[in-house]
């Protein structure tokens, strides 16, 4: 899965820079997540970063945005060879 920011985000600016896929980006309104570009952090660290850091927990699995560790960990390898 993905991961998802609620209209409950009060954009403290926090999230956007822990994201190392840089799917994190300032919507029309709020921050929004990019679920091509989002692996909930598989390959980077052993939780989403955005989740620990959010004062106001608006950062859900995204329940339209399924993938198991296989498929998570196949979007990081693609990610970084994009960027190398």
């Amino acid at each position: 899965m993905a991961l998802m920011i609620t209209d409950d985000c009060i954009n403290c600016d926090v999230c956007e820079p822990e994201c190392p896929n840089d799917a994190i980006y300032m919507g029309p309104e709020i921050y929004e997540i990019d679920p091509n570009k989002c692996t909930e952090c598989v390959g980077h660290f052993d939780e989403p970063q955005c989740q620990q850091v959010c004062p106001v927990s608006c950062i859900p699995f995204n329940p339209d945005w399924r993938e198991d560790k296989d498929q998570l960990m196949a979007k990081f390898e693609k990610l970084q060879a994009e960027k190398g």
